[in-house]
C-alpha cells in the first residue's frame, strides 16, 4: 500500500506539470554588479544555472525604450538564458521606465499621435525581434505590453481617455512588426487574473475587425498578487481563469506571481498560508492546480517574480521580503518552487 501511494503521489505530480516552469530575472545582472553572488546549498553558481537545477525550464526579460532594462541590457541577459537551455520571453514595456496599470507613458522620443505610434510600434518590434535572433538568441514568447489593462502608450492608447480601438490598432501593429521579422509566440499580459469583470470586458471589446484578431494572440498572461487587492483570492483566480479559458480557448499563464517570507503588518488575501518558505511553495502549488484544472489543458505555466533581486526584496509590495534567496543570495528551500509548477 506505501508503494501504491508514492507511485500515486508521483503520478499526479506528474500529470499536474505545467509546460512553463519560470521566473522573471529581469534585474540578475544589476544585482550581480552591486557585488551579489548567489549559493545553493553552499556551493557558487550562476543563478540561472541553480534555478534550472530546481527546475526552471524559462525566464522571462522586461525590455524598456530607455534606462536600465535597455535592448542591450535584455540582448546580453538572453544569452544566458538561453545557454542554461531555457524557454525565452520578452516583455515589452513600450515605454522609457515601468509600464503597469497607474502609468504607461509614451517613450520620450516616439511620436505623439495614434497614426506615428503604430508606424513606430512595427518598427520597434520588427527591430528588436531582428536583434534577439542575429545573435543566435531568438524570442520564444514576446509579450507585447504589460499589464495593459487601461491600455498602453498613454493617453493616446489609454483605454479610460479614448476607448479601446486605439489599443486595438497598436497590439496589432506591433505584433504584424514582430511577425515580419520572426515566430515568437504573443502573449498578452494584464494585470488582475482573478477579477473576471474587467478580463471579461476588455477580451470581449479588444478584438476590432481591420485590428488585433483572436488569430494574432498566442497565449494570455495575467498577474495574480495576494496583497494589493482584497479580492485576489484563489477561488476568485480559479473561476477567472475557468472563464477566460472557455470564452477564448487560448493558454494561459500566470506571468507574475509572488508569495512573502516576511509580510508584517499587511492582510494577505489567502491567511491560511503561512507567511515563510513553506508558504511559497504552497502558494505556487495552489495556483498550479487551478492552471492544471482548466478545460482542455489550457492552464499553462507560472512565472515567479524577480525571485532573486537582492536589494528589493518586498518586490514593490508592502511585504518586506518575497524572494526565495536570501539578503546573501543564499537559496531557501523554497527554490523547489520551480519543481512545484
Amino acid at each position: 500500500m506505501k508503494i501504491f501511494c508514492l507511485l500515486l503521489g508521483l503520478f499526479v505530480s506528474f500529470a499536474f506539470a505545467l509546460t512553463y516552469h519560470g521566473s522573471d530575472l529581469s534585474s540578475l545582472a544589476i544585482v550581480e554588479k552591486n557585488g551579489v553572488s548567489f549559493s545553493d546549498n553552499g556551493n557558487k553558481a550562476p543563478f540561472e544555472t541553480i534555478l534550472r537545477n530546481h527546475g526552471s525550464n524559462a525566464a522571462r526579460i522586461r525590455i524598456w525604450t530607455a534606462g536600465d532594462y535597455s535592448l542591450d541590457y535584455g540582448l546580453a541577459l538572453a544569452k544566458r538564458v538561453k545557454a542554461a537551455g531555457m524557454t525565452l520571453v520578452v516583455d515589452l514595456h513600450f515605454s522609457d521606465t515601468w509600464a503597469d496599470p497607474g502609468k504607461q507613458g509614451i517613450p520620450s522620443s516616439w511620436p505623439k499621435d495614434l497614426n506615428g505610434l503604430n508606424t513606430q510600434i512595427y518598427t520597434y518590434t520588427q527591430s528588436l525581434v531582428k536583434s534577439f535572433a542575429s545573435q543566435g538568441t531568438p524570442i520564444d514568447i514576446l509579450q507585447v505590453g504589460n499589464e495593459i489593462n487601461n491600455g498602453l502608450l498613454w493617453p493616446v492608447g489609454q483605454i479610460s481617455v479614448n476607448g479601446i480601438n486605439p489599443v486595438s490598432q497598436l497590439l496589432h501593429s506591433a505584433i504584424n512588426g514582430t511577425k515580419s521579422s520572426g515566430s515568437p509566440k504573443i502573449l498578452i499580459h494584464l494585470a488582475n487574473g482573478w477579477d473576471w469583470t474587467d478580463l471579461n470586458w476588455w477580451f470581449s471589446n479588444v478584438f476590432i475587425q481591420g485590428a488585433l484578431s483572436t488569430s494574432d494572440v498566442d497565449i494570455i498572461g495575467v498577474s495574480f498578487y495576494p496583497f494589493y487587492d482584497s479580492g485576489a483570492t484563489l477561488s476568485a483566480l480559479k473561476s477567472s481563469l475557468t472563464n477566460l479559458a472557455n470564452k477564448l480557448g487560448k493558454p494561459i499563464v500566470v506571468a507574475e506571481t509572488d508569495w512573502p517570507v516576511s509580510c508584517p503588518g499587511v492582510k494577505l488575501t489567502e491567511p491560511s498560508i503561512s507567511i515563510s518558505a513553506a508558504g511559497q511553495e504552497t502558494w505556487i502549488t495552489d495556483i498550479r492546480n487551478i492552471l492544471a484544472g482548466l478545460p482542455n489543458g489550457l492552464g499553462q505555466g507560472i512565472f515567479y517574480w524577480e525571485p532573486g533581486w537582492v536589494g528589493s526584496a518586498n518586490l514593490g509590495s508592502g511585504c518586506s521580503d518575497n524572494l526565495v534567496v536570501d539578503s546573501k543570495g543564499n537559496t531557501r528551500t523554497s527554490i523547489n518552487i520551480f519543481n512545484d509548477m
